[in-house]
Protein backbone atom coordinates (compact mmCIF):
# COMPACT_ATOMS: atom_id res chain seq x y z
CA UNK A 1 0.00 0.00 0.00
CA UNK A 2 2.92 2.37 0.49
CA UNK A 3 3.59 2.25 -3.24
CA UNK A 4 -0.06 3.11 -3.95
CA UNK A 5 -0.01 5.96 -1.42
CA UNK A 6 3.13 7.41 -2.98
CA UNK A 7 1.57 7.18 -6.43
CA UNK A 8 -1.60 8.96 -5.29
CA UNK A 9 0.35 11.69 -3.50
CA UNK A 10 2.58 12.17 -6.54
CA UNK A 11 -0.45 12.42 -8.83
CA UNK A 12 -1.92 15.08 -6.54
CA UNK A 13 1.21 17.14 -5.76
CA UNK A 14 2.29 17.65 -9.37
CA UNK A 15 -0.84 19.59 -10.43
CA UNK A 16 -1.03 21.18 -6.96
CA UNK A 17 2.36 22.90 -7.25
CA UNK A 18 1.60 24.07 -10.78
CA UNK A 19 -1.88 25.42 -9.99
CA UNK A 20 -0.75 27.00 -6.72
CA UNK A 21 1.99 29.00 -8.45
CA UNK A 22 -0.32 30.00 -11.30
CA UNK A 23 -3.12 31.13 -8.98
CA UNK A 24 -0.66 32.95 -6.73
CA UNK A 25 0.79 34.78 -9.73
CA UNK A 26 -2.68 35.79 -10.96
CA UNK A 27 -3.75 37.11 -7.55
CA UNK A 28 -0.52 39.08 -7.11
CA UNK A 29 -0.87 40.60 -10.58
CA UNK A 30 -4.45 41.54 -9.78
CA UNK A 31 -3.33 43.34 -6.61
CA UNK A 32 -0.53 45.04 -8.54
CA UNK A 33 -2.98 46.20 -11.21
CA UNK A 34 -5.25 47.76 -8.57
CA UNK A 35 -2.29 49.61 -7.04
CA UNK A 36 -0.66 50.47 -10.38
CA UNK A 37 -1.77 54.12 -10.41
CA UNK A 38 -0.29 54.75 -6.98
CA UNK A 39 3.05 53.08 -7.74
CA UNK A 40 3.88 53.68 -11.40
CA UNK A 41 5.87 56.76 -12.35
CA UNK A 42 6.71 57.89 -8.83
CA UNK A 43 10.44 57.28 -8.95
CA UNK A 44 10.13 54.53 -6.35
CA UNK A 45 13.14 52.24 -6.07
CA UNK A 46 12.65 48.75 -7.52
CA UNK A 47 13.52 47.26 -4.12
CA UNK A 48 10.44 48.80 -2.52
CA UNK A 49 8.22 47.64 -5.38
CA UNK A 50 9.57 44.09 -4.93
CA UNK A 51 8.83 44.38 -1.20
CA UNK A 52 5.28 45.42 -2.03
CA UNK A 53 4.88 42.38 -4.30
CA UNK A 54 6.41 40.10 -1.65
CA UNK A 55 4.00 41.24 1.05
CA UNK A 56 1.11 40.97 -1.41
CA UNK A 57 2.12 37.38 -2.20
CA UNK A 58 2.05 36.55 1.50
CA UNK A 59 -1.42 38.09 1.83
CA UNK A 60 -2.99 36.16 -1.06
CA UNK A 61 -1.36 32.81 -0.22
CA UNK A 62 -4.26 31.76 2.08
CA UNK A 63 -6.60 32.33 -0.89
CA UNK A 64 -4.40 30.56 -3.45
CA UNK A 65 -3.98 27.43 -1.30
CA UNK A 66 -7.67 26.35 -1.22
CA UNK A 67 -8.05 26.99 -4.96
CA UNK A 68 -5.00 24.83 -5.68
CA UNK A 69 -6.29 22.04 -3.41
CA UNK A 70 -9.70 22.10 -5.07
CA UNK A 71 -8.39 22.07 -8.64
CA UNK A 72 -5.70 19.44 -7.90
CA UNK A 73 -8.25 17.15 -6.22
CA UNK A 74 -10.57 17.34 -9.25
CA UNK A 75 -7.68 16.75 -11.68
CA UNK A 76 -6.09 13.88 -9.74
CA UNK A 77 -9.31 11.99 -9.12
CA UNK A 78 -10.53 12.76 -12.62
CA UNK A 79 -7.37 11.23 -14.08
CA UNK A 80 -7.82 8.10 -11.92
CA UNK A 81 -11.37 7.64 -13.18
CA UNK A 82 -10.55 8.51 -16.77
CA UNK A 83 -7.72 5.95 -16.88
CA UNK A 84 -9.92 3.29 -15.20
CA UNK A 85 -7.56 3.17 -12.21
CA UNK A 86 -10.52 3.45 -9.84
CA UNK A 87 -12.14 0.46 -11.49
CA UNK A 88 -8.92 -1.54 -11.13
CA UNK A 89 -8.62 -0.54 -7.47
CA UNK A 90 -12.20 -1.55 -6.72
CA UNK A 91 -11.69 -4.91 -8.41
CA UNK A 92 -8.67 -5.39 -6.13
CA UNK A 93 -10.86 -4.64 -3.08
CA UNK A 94 -9.56 -1.12 -2.44
CA UNK A 95 -12.35 1.34 -1.64
CA UNK A 96 -12.50 5.03 -2.53
CA UNK A 97 -12.05 5.98 1.13
CA UNK A 98 -8.80 4.00 1.26
CA UNK A 99 -7.53 5.67 -1.91
CA UNK A 100 -8.30 9.14 -0.53
CA UNK A 101 -6.71 8.47 2.89
CA UNK A 102 -3.21 9.87 2.11
CA UNK A 103 -4.76 12.91 0.40
CA UNK A 104 -7.03 13.53 3.39
CA UNK A 105 -4.03 13.45 5.74
CA UNK A 106 -2.15 15.82 3.41
CA UNK A 107 -5.14 18.20 3.23
CA UNK A 108 -5.50 18.26 7.02
CA UNK A 109 -1.82 19.19 7.21
CA UNK A 110 -2.39 21.94 4.62
CA UNK A 111 -5.33 23.28 6.62
CA UNK A 112 -3.09 23.47 9.67
CA UNK A 113 -0.44 25.29 7.61
CA UNK A 114 -3.12 27.66 6.33
CA UNK A 115 -4.21 28.36 9.91
CA UNK A 116 -0.65 29.15 10.98
CA UNK A 117 -0.29 31.38 7.92
CA UNK A 118 -3.50 33.26 8.69
CA UNK A 119 -2.62 33.66 12.35
CA UNK A 120 1.03 34.67 12.07
CA UNK A 121 2.17 35.56 8.55
CA UNK A 122 -1.00 37.31 7.34
CA UNK A 123 -1.08 39.99 10.12
CA UNK A 124 2.66 40.65 9.65
CA UNK A 125 2.29 40.98 5.86
CA UNK A 126 -0.77 43.22 6.23
CA UNK A 127 1.10 45.50 8.63
CA UNK A 128 4.13 45.75 6.35
CA UNK A 129 2.19 46.16 3.12
CA UNK A 130 -0.23 48.81 4.42
CA UNK A 131 2.60 50.94 5.79
CA UNK A 132 4.67 50.54 2.64
CA UNK A 133 1.66 51.39 0.47
CA UNK A 134 0.90 54.56 2.44
CA UNK A 135 4.54 55.64 2.36
CA UNK A 136 4.75 55.05 -1.39
CA UNK A 137 1.74 57.33 -1.86
CA UNK A 138 3.49 60.01 0.19
CA UNK A 139 6.45 59.85 -2.17
CA UNK A 140 4.40 61.56 -4.89
CA UNK A 141 1.22 62.84 -3.23
CA UNK A 142 0.13 64.77 -6.33
CA UNK A 143 -0.96 61.46 -7.86
CA UNK A 144 -2.97 60.65 -4.72
CA UNK A 145 -4.94 63.93 -4.68
CA UNK A 146 -8.66 63.21 -5.03
CA UNK A 147 -11.19 65.86 -6.13
CA UNK A 148 -14.17 66.78 -3.97
CA UNK A 149 -12.61 66.33 -0.52
CA UNK A 150 -9.72 67.65 1.54
CA UNK A 151 -6.43 65.86 0.83
CA UNK A 152 -3.88 65.61 3.64
CA UNK A 153 -1.16 63.62 1.85
CA UNK A 154 0.99 66.74 1.28
CA UNK A 155 2.72 67.64 4.57
CA UNK A 156 1.67 71.01 6.00
CA UNK A 157 -1.28 71.57 3.66
CA UNK A 158 -4.92 70.55 3.39
CA UNK A 159 -5.95 70.84 -0.25
CA UNK A 160 -9.40 70.63 -1.79
CA UNK A 161 -10.41 71.13 -5.44
CA UNK A 162 -13.44 70.37 -7.59
CA UNK A 163 -11.80 68.79 -10.61
CA UNK A 164 -8.46 67.45 -11.85
CA UNK A 165 -8.00 67.50 -15.62
CA UNK A 166 -5.43 67.84 -18.40
CA UNK A 167 -3.38 65.27 -20.31
CA UNK A 168 -1.29 64.45 -17.23
CA UNK A 169 -4.08 65.31 -14.78
CA UNK A 170 -1.93 68.11 -13.36
CA UNK A 171 -4.48 70.94 -13.75
CA UNK A 172 -6.87 71.80 -10.91
CA UNK A 173 -10.13 73.73 -10.86
CA UNK A 174 -11.52 75.82 -7.94
CA UNK A 175 -8.80 75.20 -5.36
CA UNK A 176 -8.96 75.79 -1.58
CA UNK A 177 -5.78 75.40 0.50
CA UNK A 178 -5.32 75.55 4.26
CA UNK A 179 -1.69 76.43 4.98
CA UNK A 180 -0.64 74.67 8.20
CA UNK A 181 3.12 75.14 7.82
CA UNK A 182 3.24 77.71 10.65
CA UNK A 183 1.32 75.31 12.92
CA UNK A 184 -1.25 77.97 13.79
CA UNK A 185 -4.41 76.14 12.86
CA UNK A 186 -6.25 77.49 9.81
CA UNK A 187 -4.92 81.05 10.03
CA UNK A 188 -3.97 81.17 6.34
CA UNK A 189 -6.44 80.18 3.64
CA UNK A 190 -5.71 80.38 -0.09
CA UNK A 191 -8.33 80.10 -2.83
CA UNK A 192 -7.87 80.12 -6.60
CA UNK A 193 -9.96 79.54 -9.69
CA UNK A 194 -7.36 77.23 -11.28
CA UNK A 195 -4.04 75.63 -10.42
CA UNK A 196 -1.24 73.53 -11.83
CA UNK A 197 1.00 70.87 -10.28
CA UNK A 198 4.65 70.84 -11.39
CA UNK A 199 6.58 67.82 -10.18
CA UNK A 200 9.67 66.89 -12.17
CA UNK A 201 10.90 63.29 -12.13
CA UNK A 202 13.47 62.76 -9.38
CA UNK A 203 12.99 66.25 -7.92
CA UNK A 204 12.75 66.73 -4.16
CA UNK A 205 10.32 69.62 -4.61
CA UNK A 206 6.81 70.00 -5.95
CA UNK A 207 5.53 73.37 -7.14
CA UNK A 208 1.84 74.24 -6.92
CA UNK A 209 1.05 77.26 -9.13
CA UNK A 210 -2.28 79.00 -8.48
CA UNK A 211 -4.02 81.46 -10.82
CA UNK A 212 -6.63 84.20 -10.20
CA UNK A 213 -7.19 83.85 -6.49
CA UNK A 214 -6.77 85.42 -3.08
CA UNK A 215 -5.40 84.54 0.32
CA UNK A 216 -6.65 85.36 3.79
CA UNK A 217 -4.38 85.41 6.83
CA UNK A 218 -5.34 85.97 10.43
CA UNK A 219 -2.47 87.46 12.48
CA UNK A 220 -2.01 86.93 16.23
CA UNK A 221 0.35 88.93 18.41
CA UNK A 222 2.86 86.59 20.04
CA UNK A 223 3.06 88.32 23.43
CA UNK A 224 -0.61 88.93 24.19
CA UNK A 225 -2.03 86.33 21.80
CA UNK A 226 -4.62 88.89 20.71
CA UNK A 227 -6.07 88.98 17.23
CA UNK A 228 -4.57 91.59 14.94
CA UNK A 229 -5.98 93.06 11.71
CA UNK A 230 -6.58 90.47 9.01
CA UNK A 231 -4.58 90.68 5.80
CA UNK A 232 -6.03 89.76 2.43
CA UNK A 233 -4.61 90.00 -1.07
CA UNK A 234 -5.61 89.13 -4.62
CA UNK A 235 -3.18 87.55 -7.05
CA UNK A 236 -3.01 86.48 -10.66
CA UNK A 237 -0.29 83.91 -10.03
CA UNK A 238 0.95 82.46 -6.76
CA UNK A 239 3.46 79.64 -6.32
CA UNK A 240 3.86 77.26 -3.40
CA UNK A 241 7.03 75.18 -3.22
CA UNK A 242 6.58 71.97 -1.25
CA UNK A 243 9.43 69.76 -0.06
CA UNK A 244 8.77 66.12 -0.90
CA UNK A 245 9.19 63.37 1.73
CA UNK A 246 12.62 61.76 1.90
CA UNK A 247 13.15 58.19 0.69
CA UNK A 248 13.86 57.15 4.27
CA UNK A 249 10.18 57.73 5.06
CA UNK A 250 9.39 54.62 3.05
CA UNK A 251 10.59 52.61 6.03
CA UNK A 252 8.21 54.30 8.50
CA UNK A 253 5.67 52.03 10.16
CA UNK A 254 3.19 54.34 11.84
CA UNK A 255 0.05 52.56 10.63
CA UNK A 256 -0.91 49.87 13.14
CA UNK A 257 -3.74 48.66 15.36
CA UNK A 258 -6.10 47.51 12.61
CA UNK A 259 -8.05 44.29 13.11
CA UNK A 260 -6.36 42.64 10.12
CA UNK A 261 -2.92 43.27 11.66
CA UNK A 262 -3.60 41.29 14.84
CA UNK A 263 -3.15 37.62 15.69
CA UNK A 264 -5.95 35.50 17.15
CA UNK A 265 -4.67 35.97 20.70
CA UNK A 266 -4.51 39.74 20.21
CA UNK A 267 -8.01 39.78 18.73
CA UNK A 268 -9.29 37.69 21.64
CA UNK A 269 -7.86 40.23 24.09
CA UNK A 270 -9.10 43.23 22.10
CA UNK A 271 -12.71 42.15 21.46
CA UNK A 272 -13.81 42.42 25.15
CA UNK A 273 -12.41 45.97 25.28
CA UNK A 274 -14.44 47.11 22.26
CA UNK A 275 -17.49 45.22 23.49
CA UNK A 276 -17.35 46.90 26.92
CA UNK A 277 -16.82 50.27 25.26
CA UNK A 278 -19.85 49.72 23.02
CA UNK A 279 -22.07 48.60 25.91
CA UNK A 280 -21.00 51.60 28.01
CA UNK A 281 -21.79 53.88 25.08
CA UNK A 282 -25.30 52.40 24.76
CA UNK A 283 -25.91 52.80 28.51
CA UNK A 284 -24.70 56.39 28.36
CA UNK A 285 -26.96 57.23 25.42
CA UNK A 286 -29.96 55.56 27.12
CA UNK A 287 -29.28 57.50 30.33
CA UNK A 288 -28.93 60.75 28.39
CA UNK A 289 -32.20 60.10 26.56
CA UNK A 290 -33.96 59.38 29.86
CA UNK A 291 -32.64 62.60 31.41
CA UNK A 292 -33.61 64.72 28.39
CA UNK A 293 -37.13 63.25 28.43
CA UNK A 294 -37.53 63.97 32.20
CA UNK A 295 -38.61 60.35 32.64
CA UNK A 296 -38.03 60.39 36.42
CA UNK A 297 -40.61 63.12 36.93
CA UNK A 298 -43.40 60.71 35.96
CA UNK A 299 -42.67 58.31 38.84
CA UNK A 300 -43.58 60.50 41.85
CA UNK A 301 -46.59 61.88 39.98
CA UNK A 302 -48.07 58.39 39.42
CA UNK A 303 -47.30 57.19 42.96
CA UNK A 304 -48.46 60.25 44.90
CA UNK A 305 -51.63 61.02 42.97
CA UNK A 306 -54.84 59.14 43.92
CA UNK A 307 -58.14 58.62 42.12
CA UNK A 308 -56.68 59.10 38.65
CA UNK A 309 -58.87 58.77 35.58
CA UNK A 310 -58.01 55.86 33.21
CA UNK A 311 -57.31 58.39 30.46
CA UNK A 312 -54.34 60.46 31.65
CA UNK A 313 -55.45 63.61 29.82
CA UNK A 314 -58.80 63.62 31.62
CA UNK A 315 -56.97 64.58 34.83
CA UNK A 316 -56.01 68.00 33.39
CA UNK A 317 -57.77 70.98 31.88
CA UNK A 318 -57.51 71.81 28.17
CA UNK A 319 -54.82 74.45 28.64
CA UNK A 320 -52.61 72.04 30.59
CA UNK A 321 -53.25 69.32 28.04
CA UNK A 322 -52.11 71.61 25.21
CA UNK A 323 -48.99 72.55 27.16
CA UNK A 324 -48.22 68.88 27.80
CA UNK A 325 -48.63 67.99 24.12
CA UNK A 326 -46.36 70.84 22.99
CA UNK A 327 -43.78 69.90 25.61
CA UNK A 328 -43.89 66.24 24.53
CA UNK A 329 -43.49 67.17 20.87
CA UNK A 330 -40.52 69.42 21.70
CA UNK A 331 -38.84 66.74 23.81
CA UNK A 332 -39.47 64.11 21.14
CA UNK A 333 -37.91 66.33 18.46
CA UNK A 334 -34.95 67.02 20.72
CA UNK A 335 -34.50 63.31 21.45
CA UNK A 336 -34.78 62.46 17.76
CA UNK A 337 -32.22 65.14 16.89
CA UNK A 338 -29.79 63.71 19.46
CA UNK A 339 -30.30 60.18 18.11
CA UNK A 340 -29.70 61.32 14.52
CA UNK A 341 -26.57 63.26 15.48
CA UNK A 342 -25.19 60.28 17.40
CA UNK A 343 -26.15 57.74 14.74
CA UNK A 344 -22.79 57.75 12.95
CA UNK A 345 -20.89 57.42 16.22
CA UNK A 346 -23.08 54.47 17.22
CA UNK A 347 -22.59 52.76 13.83
CA UNK A 348 -18.83 53.34 13.93
CA UNK A 349 -18.41 51.78 17.38
CA UNK A 350 -20.57 48.80 16.44
CA UNK A 351 -18.70 48.38 13.15
CA UNK A 352 -15.30 48.37 14.85
CA UNK A 353 -16.50 45.65 17.21
CA UNK A 354 -18.01 43.69 14.30
CA UNK A 355 -14.79 43.87 12.27
CA UNK A 356 -12.73 42.45 15.14
CA UNK A 357 -15.22 39.64 15.78
CA UNK A 358 -15.49 38.81 12.07
CA UNK A 359 -11.72 38.70 11.70
CA UNK A 360 -11.43 36.37 14.69
CA UNK A 361 -14.03 33.83 13.50
CA UNK A 362 -13.09 34.10 9.82
CA UNK A 363 -9.45 33.17 10.52
CA UNK A 364 -10.64 29.86 11.97
CA UNK A 365 -13.35 29.24 9.36
CA UNK A 366 -11.18 30.07 6.36
CA UNK A 367 -8.34 27.84 7.57
CA UNK A 368 -10.69 24.86 7.08
CA UNK A 369 -11.41 25.86 3.47
CA UNK A 370 -8.70 23.48 2.19
CA UNK A 371 -10.37 20.49 3.84
CA UNK A 372 -13.91 21.48 2.81
CA UNK A 373 -13.00 22.15 -0.81
CA UNK A 374 -11.01 18.91 -1.00
CA UNK A 375 -14.08 16.89 -0.05
CA UNK A 376 -15.90 18.67 -2.87
CA UNK A 377 -13.13 18.36 -5.46
CA UNK A 378 -12.07 14.75 -4.87
CA UNK A 379 -15.51 13.10 -5.20
CA UNK A 380 -16.43 15.49 -8.01
CA UNK A 381 -13.34 14.43 -9.97
CA UNK A 382 -14.18 10.74 -9.54
CA UNK A 383 -17.74 11.38 -10.72
CA UNK A 384 -17.02 13.46 -13.85
CA UNK A 385 -14.13 11.13 -14.81
CA UNK A 386 -12.24 13.86 -16.57
CA UNK A 387 -8.67 15.04 -15.90
CA UNK A 388 -6.54 17.82 -17.37
CA UNK A 389 -7.04 21.58 -17.15
CA UNK A 390 -10.26 21.86 -19.18
CA UNK A 391 -13.46 20.92 -17.38
CA UNK A 392 -11.77 20.65 -13.93
CA UNK A 393 -10.58 24.25 -14.22
CA UNK A 394 -14.08 25.50 -15.01
CA UNK A 395 -15.61 23.51 -12.15
CA UNK A 396 -12.92 24.60 -9.67
CA UNK A 397 -13.33 28.29 -10.52
CA UNK A 398 -17.14 28.05 -10.32
CA UNK A 399 -17.06 26.31 -6.93
CA UNK A 400 -14.49 28.68 -5.45
CA UNK A 401 -16.35 31.75 -6.73
CA UNK A 402 -19.46 30.42 -4.98
CA UNK A 403 -17.48 29.76 -1.80
CA UNK A 404 -15.73 33.15 -1.88
CA UNK A 405 -18.97 35.00 -2.69
CA UNK A 406 -20.76 33.32 0.23
CA UNK A 407 -17.87 34.21 2.53
CA UNK A 408 -17.82 37.85 1.39
CA UNK A 409 -21.62 38.11 1.52
CA UNK A 410 -21.71 36.71 5.06
CA UNK A 411 -18.94 39.03 6.24
CA UNK A 412 -20.71 42.07 4.77
CA UNK A 413 -23.96 41.14 6.50
CA UNK A 414 -22.13 40.64 9.79
CA UNK A 415 -20.29 43.93 9.36
CA UNK A 416 -23.64 45.76 9.10
CA UNK A 417 -24.99 43.78 12.13
CA UNK A 418 -27.63 42.03 9.99
CA UNK A 419 -26.37 38.68 11.31
CA UNK A 420 -23.91 37.66 14.01
CA UNK A 421 -20.17 37.70 13.32
CA UNK A 422 -19.99 33.94 13.97
CA UNK A 423 -22.70 33.13 11.43
CA UNK A 424 -21.30 35.59 8.88
CA UNK A 425 -17.88 33.96 9.05
CA UNK A 426 -19.18 30.40 8.83
CA UNK A 427 -21.95 30.88 6.25
CA UNK A 428 -19.73 29.71 3.38
CA UNK A 429 -18.76 26.57 5.30
CA UNK A 430 -22.42 25.90 6.16
CA UNK A 431 -23.21 26.14 2.46
CA UNK A 432 -20.36 23.94 1.23
CA UNK A 433 -20.29 21.17 3.85
CA UNK A 434 -23.66 19.65 2.80
CA UNK A 435 -22.50 19.72 -0.84
CA UNK A 436 -19.26 17.97 0.17
CA UNK A 437 -21.20 15.30 2.09
CA UNK A 438 -23.59 14.74 -0.82
CA UNK A 439 -20.80 14.43 -3.41
CA UNK A 440 -18.71 12.14 -1.19
CA UNK A 441 -21.70 9.90 -0.59
CA UNK A 442 -22.57 9.66 -4.29
CA UNK A 443 -18.94 9.05 -5.28
CA UNK A 444 -18.64 6.27 -2.69
CA UNK A 445 -21.75 4.56 -4.09
CA UNK A 446 -20.47 5.07 -7.66
CA UNK A 447 -23.43 7.27 -8.58
CA UNK A 448 -23.57 10.32 -10.86
CA UNK A 449 -24.08 13.87 -9.71
CA UNK A 450 -27.74 13.74 -10.62
CA UNK A 451 -29.79 10.58 -10.98
CA UNK A 452 -32.44 11.45 -13.58
CA UNK A 453 -34.44 8.32 -12.75
CA UNK A 454 -35.14 9.71 -9.28
CA UNK A 455 -37.06 12.58 -10.87
CA UNK A 456 -38.57 10.67 -13.81
CA UNK A 457 -39.71 7.56 -11.89
CA UNK A 458 -42.63 9.23 -9.99
CA UNK A 459 -43.81 10.92 -13.21
CA UNK A 460 -43.78 7.69 -15.27
CA UNK A 461 -45.48 5.79 -12.45
CA UNK A 462 -48.23 8.41 -12.25
CA UNK A 463 -48.77 8.31 -16.05
CA UNK A 464 -48.93 4.51 -16.01
CA UNK A 465 -51.57 4.57 -13.27
CA UNK A 466 -53.72 7.03 -15.20
CA UNK A 467 -53.42 5.06 -18.44
CA UNK A 468 -54.26 1.77 -16.69
CA UNK A 469 -57.40 3.32 -15.13
CA UNK A 470 -58.56 4.58 -18.54
CA UNK A 471 -58.00 1.12 -20.04
CA UNK A 472 -60.06 -0.54 -17.30
CA UNK A 473 -62.86 2.02 -17.76
CA UNK A 474 -62.99 1.46 -21.50
CA UNK A 475 -63.07 -2.34 -21.07
CA UNK A 476 -65.90 -2.05 -18.55
CA UNK A 477 -67.97 0.07 -20.89
CA UNK A 478 -67.56 -2.42 -23.68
Amino acid sequence: MKILDKYILKSFLKPFLATFLIVLFVLVMQALWLAFEDIAGKGIDIIFILKFLYYTALLVTPQALPIAVLLSAIMAMGNFSENYEFAASKSAGISLQRLMRPLIILTVFMSFINFLFLNNVYPYAMFKQKNLYVNIKKQKPSMALVPGSFNTEIPGYHIKFDEKYGENEDLLKRVIIYDLTQKKWNNKIITAKTGKIINKEGSKYMTLVLYNGQFYEDHIEKRTEKNMPVSTAHFKEYSIIITMPDDSLLEEEKLKGFHSMKTLSQLKDTIPYYNDDFQEYIKGRAKSLSINADAKKLIPFVKDTLNLQPNVFDNFDERTQLRMINSSIAKSKNAMSIIINRKESFKFRRKVLNLHEIEYYNRIAFSLSCLILFFIGAPLGSIIRKGGFGLPMILAISIYVLYFFANTFGRNLAEESSITAFLGSWVSALLMVPIAILLTRRATKDMGIFNIDVFLQPITTFIKKISSKKTKTNNGAN
